[in-house]
């Protein structure tokens, strides 16, 4: 397996605690969820079954109880109900001889259908039974995060402060991305690498999708753009999959994709068109839990001016080209590279990464034990013009790195119209920070800095390279 290695040792440390648990794993849609569950217990579980998608109380009892019959239960009766459903559970572990009974229900959300009486039956099972048993183990896993959360996370019920473990899986970083595209033999360079990260993100179930032979380009052609294209649905799926409701949602996301330098909350209600009702932070909270979206303090500010900008790399890819696309071409994305609109996409798009590679810069200006706090800014400068940074990282040392990102075509070379604009930002930020902090400007290129006069300011060079060490 590629990468998880955290996670796969918490699960292995639970599933020997010699105690009852109950994991909650959860996290966007194909994230890997599943994959690291089995892998990591090599299917060795005393029960494992799956949720059923859109569908009712019945279907979901007639799976579960084939699912029984399946681990051992031979002679299951029909079910009528989940008490009936988990009471037949308790026979399958009961009559298990494994020494520790690892009990796996995949897509929990799904079975959770309307007066149902799903949760209260699962609270039933646990509270009055399965917790009291020191070889259970319960794994639920679920890409419907608003339910997991809401039902099983924040639950104000018999679940309340029940999970043990909760397990949030990101998606790949670059560096794994990289070891995952070598496992599959696509012979990538590092900069398609990071092609494909920008538009897939880290998301391996996307990038097991990438076809060897063919250039990310042409992946992307064929996946996006032709008419039968795999990842051509693949938007209105994701987010009705991770949320009952799912419009507020992709109001949000949309309009987050619009303004990639970000919105504040009450920009963000306005510009959606959404009617706050207490619920738009609710919405907020969900999307980050996942990774989609980024809530950014801004220095300076109160806490409710942060920034949200959208982060999945996918979904604005998808908002920005495929949305609206007629079908002119099935050669768009290899027909737009090197354009100017490719590089006004690319630039921001690498700036993203950056944002999701903070670690790694840190690594690579030398700075990862010390201790920080990273930010947006905005402001103004001294010609009344707003002036917005997108990454600071405030150090516990004195210092504030300015961190600039530029993705170009050659090696980066700052010329005087390029540092004017970074003083001016410089300038205004020195307006608001403490005298004692010294500000920093740092360079984070694709490629390697052309070494001039004006690259002589520069404190500090990050380079893509860098993002790949872990």
């Amino acid at each position: 397996m590629i990468g998880r290695e955290k996670e796969q040792r918490r699960l292995r440390e639970l599933a020997d605690s010699g105690e009852a648990e109950f994991v909650a794993v959860y996290g966007r849609r194909r994230v890997g969820k599943t994959y690291l569950v089995r892998e990591t217990f090599d299917g060795d579980f005393t029960f494992c079954h799956s949720g059923m998608a859109r569908t009712g109380m019945l279907r979901q009892l007639q799976a579960f109880r084939s699912s029984l019959k399946e681990w051992g239960h031979v002679n299951c009766p029909r079910l009528e109900n989940w008490i009936d459903a988990f009471d037949e559970l308790k026979q399958v572990v009961k009559s298990s001889d494994q020494q520790r009974k690892i009990l796996f229900i995949d897509e929990m959300p799904w079975m959770d259908t309307p007066r149902s009486g799903f949760v209260p039956a699962l609270e039933n099972f646990w509270n009055g039974w399965a917790s009291a048993r020191k070889d259970v183990m319960l794994v639920v896993c679920g890409s419907a995060t608003s339910w997991i959360m809401d039902k099983v996370l924040r639950n104000k019920g018999g679940l309340h402060g029940r999970v043990t473990e909760q397990m949030s899986l990101a998606p790949f970083t670059l560096r794994e991305c990289e070891l995952y595209a070598q496992s599959r033999g696509l012979e990538y360079s590092r900069r398609m690498v990071m092609e494909c990260y920008m538009v897939l993100g880290g998301i391996p179930y996307y990038w097991r999708m990438l076809r060897r032979g063919i250039s990310p380009a042409q992946n992307f052609d064929e996946l996006l753009f032709s008419p039968q294209g795999r990842l051509r649905g693949e938007f209105d799926e994701l987010y009705a999959s991770l949320f009952r409701r799912k419009e507020p949602y992709v109001k949000i996301v949309s309009a987050l994709g619009a303004k990639p330098e970000g919105l504040t909350r009450d920009g963000l209600i306005e510009y959606a068109g959404l009617s706050d009702g207490g619920r738009t932070g609710k919405y907020l909270d969900e999307l980050a839990s996942c990774g989609f979206i980024s809530k950014g303090h801004v220095v300076g500010h109160k806490s409710k001016e942060s920034i949200f900008r959208l982060m999945d790399n996918y979904s604005l890819f998808y908002l920005r080209f495929v949305t609206g696309f007629g079908g002119e071409s099935r050669r768009l994305w290899t027909e737009r590279l090197e354009t100017a609109e490719y590089y006004s996409w690319a630039g921001r798009a690498f700036e993203r990464v950056c944002l999701m590679h903070v670690r790694e810069i840190k690594r690579a200006l030398e700075i990862g034990g010390v201790k920080t706090a990273e930010f947006a800014w905005r402001g103004v400068a001294s010609d009344g013009k707003p002036a917005q940074i997108d990454l600071l990282i405030d150090r516990n040392d004195g210092i504030v790195d300015i961190c600039e990102m530029k993705y170009t075509k050659e090696p980066c070379a700052l010329d005087e119209a390029e540092w004017s604009r970074i003083a001016r930002r410089r300038g205004a930020l020195r307006g608001v920070l403490p005298p004692a902090k010294a500000i920093h400007v740092v360079m984070v290129t694709d490629s390697q800095m052309v070494q001039n006069a004006w690259s002589k300011e520069v404190m500090g060079f990050v380079t893509a390279d860098d993002l790949f060490v872990q």
